[in-house]
């Protein structure tokens, strides 16, 4: 059970994420990067992103860009929630390919 706490630094990392990643895919036309969920650990030393990436054949690519850059993105962050958390969280990146699977299932349900 997350408490209030760790469900607000959560949904305001996934914000500032996001902001962070729509800057830096306004270079590459076509490519859409979003933060589908937050999870951070009761410490706050951990945060794990999840995200959603479009075309869904660049998402290995992409994701391998973002984990090479992730101290990058971590100092921008930091310097976006720094006065709010105490700590800012290492990051980790993951593909949330639930959308997949979803649209897997629809059209399996429609044959």
């Amino acid at each position: 059970m997350e408490s209030t706490r760790l469900n607000k630094i959560g949904r305001l990392i996934q914000k500032e994420l996001g902001d962070i990643f729509q800057k830096q895919t306004q270079a590459m036309p076509g490519t859409l990067i979003s933060v589908s969920a937050v999870r951070v650990s009761p410490d706050l030393g951990v945060a794990k992103a999840y995200l959603s990436i479009f075309p869904s054949e660049k998402g290995q690519e992409l994701l391998e860009a973002i984990r090479t850059n992730t101290k990058s993105i971590r100092f921008e962050l930091g310097k976006r929630i720094g006065k709010q958390v105490r700590i800012i969280p290492e990051l980790s990146f993951f593909i949330d390919d639930s959308l997949d699977y979803i649209e897997n299932i629809d059209k399996l349900l429609q044959k």
